[in-house]
């Protein structure tokens, strides 16, 4: 036990120590923690849709007497976990992607170690972007095919380690976020299609921090027009749509073969079926209201970018601080002032890049970030 102490103490010296916030309720765009009402300026929750109890009334009045209405599903899809709740939900995501198939996954970690560590193996070749997420980076370690990182967004490094490794393998993918989750800069996906098709690669692409955010039918980042030449999309439910599971979304082939392949999904109890009508009433009932708050959300997140220039192209807003014990400073002396933002400390992100991330919601107000935003310009 003493190797464990030791490292705990030194994670301690360095600002590198995380802790369970005690968190004692969210009411709409502001939540209670350690007994202070503050702004959620650390939540994924988007289209500030999780806490929206008359949408949730709603949900409940409709459907509670529904045979679905569950709140355990008991089992995995193979065996017990299924019913046509689900079935529609992939079928209408695979519709909505432009795609054959989908498949829920229950989280997006799991989504994401899933499609990686089972559809890549030896004689193949994976090469991912190096700010990628960790359930990425957790799947390239658990495949047995050959894995390269290229250097951020730099498209030049990634042309030429395919040029210099592509020919060695049998197959290859290139794999990249649409919009990153610690910075909220945003890919060039017409450079990645163009690259996968110049090298004969498949192009995997997470969508997790975009979907229900970006594109006119909150598709994401990509090109609605150029999907089809996207071989693998990913998306997560539990952020912009406030519910629970991810979705991989392919042809036939690719999506088959994960339901046989995939460890994660094969092995895991399938999410609750209340949840999976949840977002099925969102998507079929409420999609113009989605609309809406994603409308209201880009309106806000562009008036920021103009008032605070980052990387960032999205909702996601880094204040950059560098220093770990600096950054813990600065969020402890907003939250003093009402502003619930977290600090993100390595290994999340690289030594030397501690930051705030401040993720917009919908409801938010752009004379709230103002004040934030000159609280932290004052404090520079």
């Amino acid at each position: 036990m003493q190797n464990y102490i030791l490292e705990l103490e030194n994670l301690k010296e360095n600002s590198h120590y995380r802790t369970i916030k005690d968190i004692k309720e969210k009411i709409s765009k502001y939540i209670i923690a350690e007994d202070k009402k503050m702004l959620n300026l650390s939540s994924n929750d988007y289209l500030n849709l999780s806490c929206d109890k008359d949408l949730t009334l709603e949900f409940i009045e409709k459907h509670k007497n529904h045979s679905e209405f569950l709140f355990s599903s008991a089992s995995a899809r193979l065996l017990t976990g299924n019913s046509r709740q689900y079935f529609a939900l992939e079928e209408k995501i695979a519709k909505l992607f432009k795609k054959e198939k989908a498949l829920l996954f229950n989280t997006g970690y799991q989504c994401n170690q899933g499609v990686v560590s089972s559809l890549f193996g030896a004689g193949d070749c994976i090469i991912s972007d190096k700010l990628n997420h960790a359930s990425i980076v957790s799947g390239l370690k658990l495949s047995r095919a050959e894995h390269f990182r290229y250097k951020h967004l730099d498209y030049d490094n990634l042309e030429n380690i395919l040029k210099t490794k592509r020919n060695n393998y049998k197959n290859a993918v290139i794999i990249s976020e649409s919009v990153f989750s610690m910075d909220g800069d945003i890919a060039d996906i017409k450079k990645l299609i163009e690259l996968k098709k110049k090298y004969n690669c498949l192009l995997m692409l997470d969508e997790a921090h975009a979907f229900g955010v970006f594109g006119d039918n909150l598709t994401g980042a990509s090109p609605y027009n150029l999907l089809d030449d996207i071989d693998i999309i990913t998306i997560t439910l539990g952020k912009a749509l406030a519910s629970l599971g991810a979705l991989c979304i392919s042809n036939s082939i690719i999506i088959n073969y994960l339901i046989n392949k995939a460890s994660s999904f094969i092995f895991s109890t399938a999410i609750p079926s209340v949840n999976v009508m949840w977002t099925n009433f969102l998507l079929e009932e409420k999609f113009d209201l989605l609309k809406q708050k994603k409308e209201k959300l880009n309106n806000l997140f562009n008036k920021v970018h103009k008032l605070y220039p980052t990387v960032s192209s999205s909702q996601i807003i880094p204040i950059v601080l560098k220093d770990a014990q600096k950054t813990l400073d600065m969020a402890k002396l907003l939250q003093n002032d009402g502003y619930y933002v977290l600090p993100i400390n390595p290994p999340t992100v690289p030594v030397n890049s501690s930051r705030l991330r401040v993720s917009l919601c919908s409801d938010i107000e752009y004379s709230e970030i103002e004040g934030l935003i000159k609280r932290v310009k004052n404090e520079l």
